[in-house]
């Protein structure tokens, strides 16, 4: 699995910058990086984030 930063806001950057610049959905990003979705989404969520499909880019 490639490293997620720990960071929230980091992984909130990050994970924005790749949905924005290679993948066409979270799902895509989730499965080419080995993370589990919940994963992420539970994380973004605690930081008051949650995922807009037709933006594909949490905000």
């Amino acid at each position: 699995m490639n490293e997620l930063p720990e960071d929230v806001m980091m992984l909130f950057s990050y994970v924005n910058m790749k949905l924005r610049d290679e993948y066409q959905s979270l799902d895509d990003f989730c499965k080419s990086m080995s993370v589990d979705k919940s994963f992420i989404e539970k994380k973004l969520a605690a930081a008051g984030f949650e995922y807009n499909e037709q933006q594909n880019r949490f905000w």
